[in-house]
């Protein structure tokens, strides 16, 4: 019987995983099946694993049971690891002489403070490899039958964090260009600031009519999608609880003809 966690593409040799190395690998948005091979072979050889609080069980199950597995979660309003702190721990991993694999929710280089601890690594003189994971924004939202572009709606997107290192809404950001030339619209953990993000983008000229949708949980069996109004979005998102994704736009319309692949996640599409 065909085994696919044992299979390895013909004429193809995964990069060598030395001791004393950091790779900074994205785990997707959730679905342990939206690993990449890269990543699931780092999983496989490394001694110890720092992951962080969004990562699946089923995903660190994957990996071998020698590693150390060590959690460095951040999450916004509950007591968190420091970004510091993280960087000094990979770095001292590595200098064991261990295969360190630093393990991040979706992607490392979107919204994951990946080139923060890339740049660590750097003046530490540890080396690193970067292995790309799937964004919450692409993944998480085709799971939520939203595409990020369609047709004859829009022709651009654009993915905005929901607040800066000190949790407030993002000031260098200017809203007011912001809510008049992106069509479509991908607010990062921007549940809390939502109150003070949407008068901005209404002051900006965006109608309370346009759709909206926020998908949270998203890849996971909790998936969970709730369509509003930038109107009512507000209040809609008030007791809705984080991680989850804001998406602001016309292609929220289409979600009821493309919503067919929430049953991947193991659980009926929501």
């Amino acid at each position: 019987m065909f085994d696919s966690t044992d299979y390895t593409p013909p004429d193809f040799a995964f990069p060598v995983f030395e001791p004393g190395w950091v790779w900074l690998t994205g785990a997707g948005p959730g679905d342990p099946g939206l690993l990449t091979l890269h990543a699931l072979h780092a999983l496989r050889g490394a001694d110890a694993v720092l992951y962080d609080a969004l990562i699946d069980r089923r995903t660190l199950a994957m990996a071998r049971p020698e590693a150390e597995q060590i959690y460095v979660g951040k999450r916004g309003g509950r007591r968190s690891c420091k970004q510091e702190d993280i960087c000094a721990l990979m770095v001292e991993q590595a200098k064991l002489g261990k295969r360190v694999l630093r393990l991040k929710g979706g992607d490392p280089m979107v919204f994951g403070r990946g080139a923060e601890e890339a740049q660590a690594l750097s003046e530490a003189t540890v080396p690193f490899r970067v292995i790309p994971g799937v964004s919450a924004g692409l993944g998480g939202l085709a799971y939520a039958g939203i595409p990020l572009t369609a047709r004859g709606i829009n022709e651009a997107v654009t993915f905005v964090t929901g607040h800066d290192i000190h949790g407030k809404v993002p000031e260098q950001i200017n809203w007011d260009a912001l809510a008049k030339g992106a069509p479509v619209l991908v607010l990062f953990m921007a549940l809390r600031n939502l109150h003070d993000i949407v008068p901005r983008l209404l002051a900006g000229g965006r109608q309370p009519a346009e759709r909206v949708a926020i998908v949270r949980a998203a890849t996971t069996p909790d998936q969970q999608v709730t369509e509003t109004t930038l109107g009512e979005c507000v209040a809609v998102a008030a007791g809705i609880e984080p991680p989850a994704l804001v998406v602001i736009g016309e292609v929220v319309r289409l979600r009821p003809l493309l919503n067919r692949v929430g049953a991947l996640t193991g659980a009926a599409a929501p």
